[in-house]
């Protein structure tokens, strides 16, 4: 694996991480573009759209449109991913609880 799609596979598992952090499930594609930059990916909003249609394209999130925005709600396979039940391949594995 390329160093491109390492960095794509620990930006999709910061992606479910922050939709499993919020009450409801789901963020819009603004918020997710600021809480990858606090991460350090400095990617542009197209970027982070494309690993919101990743991450749809292996179940882990549903996506709407509304407006000019995309919003990302996180799907069971996706939490439980994040909660280390199950494995999606291309998304990075999380690291255990200390």
């Amino acid at each position: 694996m390329g160093y491109e799609e390492h960095l794509a596979e620990d930006a999709r598992l910061v992606i479910l991480r922050e939709l499993t952090a919020q009450t409801d499930g789901r963020l819009n594609d603004t918020i997710l573009t600021s809480v990858l930059d606090s991460f350090g990916y400095r990617r542009s909003r197209e970027w982070v759209r494309t690993q919101m249609a990743k991450l749809q394209e292996l179940g882990a999130v549903t996506i709407v449109e509304a407006g000019t925005v995309r919003i990302a709600s996180i799907t069971r396979a996706g939490i439980d991913h994040v909660e280390r039940r199950s494995v999606i391949d291309g998304v990075a594995r999380p690291s255990p609880e200390a």
